[in-house]
């Protein structure tokens, strides 16, 4: 039997699949698509997958592949500075297509030991207290003791568990394609930059000898939403929002998308996850979406893994749900504000006005792109220090930095009194004895996600919070 079968191999199911190998899990990606996408609908890793890739070794794979940028604009487009003094080592976001992303993240899952099958699409899925039978649609059949469903907006999977989606359908629908310009760079950016003062879902951005990413207001909603749009759409199109086509010619691909908003009601049906688009869509204001899922997954995986290996706390699988839906339903909230705010309507458009005016306090313009980039999250673990719950940062030790002691992806213990222990979970927590200056606090237990399970230095309240985590100590 497999031990967790992980259905979809984009961002979210291989970075799960990675998460899963680095603890011996043996685990299957299924991908009903026979070859690697083309289209790169994703740009981007905000700040907080950035940390996720640094914690687990993999940041240097991304850094020489992409591009680092701290302009403003994340938040609807308002072209704001980005803000200073963010509580990160890594104060940034990095431009890589999602293709070089899915590259680099398959290479990390194989070589870590995942298994990823591609042609095979499920079709069917049963569970009982064992495990999981998953159909394929050539009629084989695979067995696992757990399944997720990493397989996007239209998830099978979901589907066949019967979770509802509730949501709002797409009102707006945009276009997005890669494309030859022959309209030269200046005039090109001008008129870009004089539409772009009152419709900021158009943008031209060069990709290099002569190919651009276009992306443009479609003329309503299409029937089928699944249908590629022509050429011949987004040139008319162009004609009407800016005036021009560009002489477009010679596409790559072409895609759409619209603003539809929908969150799985449960991300967990007993031995079967929902993770990434699977469990939550919504419009890709502010480059949200593949960061949200890859760090599902990095929340998931740990927890999963301890399940496996029969060391998980009561409790532990449940709280993926209880900590990762919130989370989205803030990234929806969120997204359904920026899209009010890109309107051209009167309304919209004056409280477009007022929001550039707040965001020039610095404090507004931060908590707004720490909520984009995700390290403003902070998971609910009850009452105790200000960094309960929140992930902690890449911190300098007097002996290296923190992240360096995450890429195995087990807990951590950072002690900086040298007096406290973690004896009977050594197998799953390292203690760290080192001291940083920029750490106002004796010592913090990190989860493997490196998120704050505990800050004191008290031996007893320690205990207490590794048993909660990690399970009973070894005898």
């Amino acid at each position: 039997m497999i031990d967790v079968i992980v259905a979809g191999a984009g961002p979210t199911g291989l970075m799960l699949a990675g998460e899963l190998r680095l603890h011996g899990v043996r685990v299957l990606v299924l991908e009903k698509e026979a070859e690697p996408t083309r289209q790169s609908r994703a740009q981007g890793l905000h700040v907080r997958s950035i940390e996720v890739m640094e914690q687990r070794g993999l940041l240097e794979r991304f850094l020489p592949l992409g591009r680092q940028f701290t302009v403003g604009g994340l938040f609807a487009g308002l072209g704001k500075t980005w803000p200073e003094q963010m509580d990160t080592a890594h104060s940034y976001v990095l431009a890589i297509p999602q293709q070089v992303t899915e590259r680099l993240l398959t290479e990390h899952a194989t070589e870590a030991g995942a298994e990823i099958r591609r042609g095979c699409e499920v079709v069917g899925l049963s569970q009982d207290d064992q495990g999981v039978s998953v159909e394929l649609a050539d009629g084989s059949r695979l067995r696992a003791r757990f399944v997720v469903g990493c397989d996007g907006g239209r998830s099978t999977v979901r589907r066949l568990l019967g979770v509802g989606f509730p949501g709002e359908p797409s009102r707006v629908e945009t276009l997005l394609g890669e494309m030859e310009l022959t309209t030269p760079p200046d005039e090109l950016a001008a008129v870009m930059a004089e539409v772009r003062k009152t419709q900021q879902r158009f943008g031209t951005m060069p990709l290099g000898d002569g190919v651009y990413r276009v992306i443009v207001p479609a003329g309503g909603v299409a029937e089928d939403r699944t249908a590629t749009p022509t050429l011949e759409e987004f040139r008319q199109q162009l004609r009407t929002i800016a005036g021009t086509d560009f002489g477009a010619h010679s596409p790559r691909w072409l895609s759409r998308f619209g603003d539809a908003t929908r969150q799985a009601e449960r991300y967990r049906v007993d031995r079967v996850f929902l993770a990434g688009d699977a469990a939550h869509i919504h419009p890709p204001t502010g480059g949200q979406g593949l960061n949200l899922g890859i760090q599902d997954a990095f929340n998931l995986g740990w927890k999963l893994a301890a399940e496996v290996e029969g060391r998980a706390p009561e409790g532990l699988l449940d709280s993926y749900h209880a900590e990762r839906h919130p989370v989205a339903a803030e990234v929806l909230d969120n997204t359904r504000a920026q899209i009010q705010l890109m309107s051209t309507e009167p309304g919209p458009q004056a409280v477009r006005r007022l929001l550039a005016e707040l965001m020039d306090i610095e404090e507004v313009n931060r908590h707004l792109i720490e909520k984009i980039t995700a390290i403003g999250v902070r998971y609910d673990f009850g009452e105790g220090h200000e960094l309960l719950g929140r992930r902690m940062r890449d911190v300098q030790l007097k002996h290296g930095r923190l992240y360096e002691r995450m890429h195995t992806g087990r807990g951590l213990l950072l002690d900086q009194t040298g007096r406290l222990s973690v004896a009977g979970w050594e197998d799953r927590v390292d203690h760290v004895i080192d001291v940083s200056e920029e750490l106002d606090v004796p010592a913090v237990l990190l989860r493997p996600d490196g998120h704050v399970a505990w800050a004191g230095e008290d031996q007893q309240e320690l205990l207490g919070r590794l048993s909660e985590w990690f399970g009973t100590a070894a005898g």
